[in-house]
């Protein structure tokens, strides 16, 4: 048996985890969908045990006590966890868990082989894919839920997903997060055998409370497995058991992207408009590295810090490789009143959907 399990991301991005380490099955839990059994090339390496600094050039620098970095790699001191970067991509190492350091490496990566990893709602409609980023608590969940009661309508991904500079979205069927207010959406998961989870009441500051013991916790990888599986904030279930009906698909053809978001309102009415392929570019680079968890932030920044990886050099990559997606593609811009429920946000959202579907000539 290998001492590796590997992922393959699309044909584009090679990860490989050792499966000795304490943040392993975490990595097969939320990457299921790419785990292969062999790969030829790896471009993220992922292990618990650290290595070395001092075979670089010159001797390491120090960013007051918070890192130590070369030319070609970086210690991060909190959480004690190493970044190498070479020809073939990153190492990243530590005993902490590893899951959100990966996330903006991967990112990076994708971009490098010409795509970007973006925080979404993705559906296929028909053959053509609709991007749909939006902020947490949105109503991202239940949205998807809706739409694939519609005919014509796939799963991609309710959460993350990536988007080619070809104009493709690639779909990431991660597991779903299902909160008690998704009751009245998902009666099946609800139905028979769900562990206990907090009243609706109490969600907002749970999850508050979440929010704030998060880094933490990842400190102790299975600790942190655990917790996203018997949180009382959530379920945490596989696309497949959400929708058990449903189709899903893997690669579509961008026709249209929409930008949701809730706003302070004293009416019910929506505000809807058409927007630039600029100011999409700007929310979908935005947007992504906003519901970064603080430490995925803290490995960018610091890659960034030490000119590993220029920050500059990662937006404007990042930004070149969304304005080729999006070029001839319609975008638009949805704000639903933050006073209303999910129920009533997401039937708003699937009609502006359709409308949108309508308006870039595949509906």
């Amino acid at each position: 048996m290998s001492d590796w399990n590997y992922f393959n991301l699309h044909n584009l991005v090679g990860m490989r985890v050792s499966r000795s380490a304490s943040t392993a099955s975490l990595f097969t839990d939320m990457f299921n969908p790419f785990l292969v059994e062999s790969l030829e090339h790896a471009d993220l390496t992922i292990t618990e045990e650290l290595e070395p600094l001092e075979n670089g050039a010159f001797g390491e620098s120090h960013g007051e006590t918070e890192f130590c970095y070369n030319d070609i790699g970086l210690h991060l001191e909190t959480p004690d966890v190493q970044v190498f970067v070479d020809e073939d991509g990153f190492r990243l190492h530590g005993d902490v868990e590893l899951l959100v350091l990966a996330l903006p490496l991967i990112d990076r990566l994708m971009v490098t082989k010409g795509a970007a990893m973006i925080h979404a709602l993705t559906v296929e409609y028909n053959g053509y894919g609709l991007n749909m980023p939006a902020w947490g608590g949105t109503g991202k969940t239940s949205t998807m839920a809706k739409l694939l009661k519609c005919e014509g309508f796939a799963f991609m991904g309710d959460d993350w997903a990536f988007l080619s500079k070809d104009g493709y979205l690639l779909g990431y069927a991660k597991p779903m997060f299902i909160k008690p207010y998704h009751k009245s959406i998902y009666p099946h998961l609800f139905s028979n055998g769900h562990k206990p989870l907090v009243p609706i009441s109490l969600s907002k500051q749970i999850h508050n409370m979440t929010t704030r013991v998060h880094p933490y916790i990842t400190k102790y990888p299975k600790l942190a497995q655990i917790t996203r599986r018997w949180s009382p904030e959530h379920m945490m279930v596989s696309p497949h058991r959400a929708f058990p009906a449903a189709r899903f698909s893997t690669v579509a053809p961008l026709a249209a992207s929409l930008f949701v978001e809730r706003f302070q309102s004293n009416s019910d009415e929506p505000v809807f408009e058409e927007k630039s392929k600029k100011w999409m570019i700007s929310r979908l680079i935005g947007n992504f590295n906003s519901e970064l968890p603080k430490q995925s932030r803290l490995v960018m920044t610091t890659l960034g810090a030490s000119g590993l990886v220029p920050i500059e050099q990662t937006f404007e990559e990042k930004a070149a490789v969304l304005s080729q997606a999006l070029e001839g593609k319609p975008n638009f811009y949805l704000r639903v009143p933050k006073h209303l429920t999910p129920d009533q946000a997401s039937d708003i959202i699937v009609s502006k959907i359709e409308q949108v579907l309508v308006t870039a000539g595949v509906a």
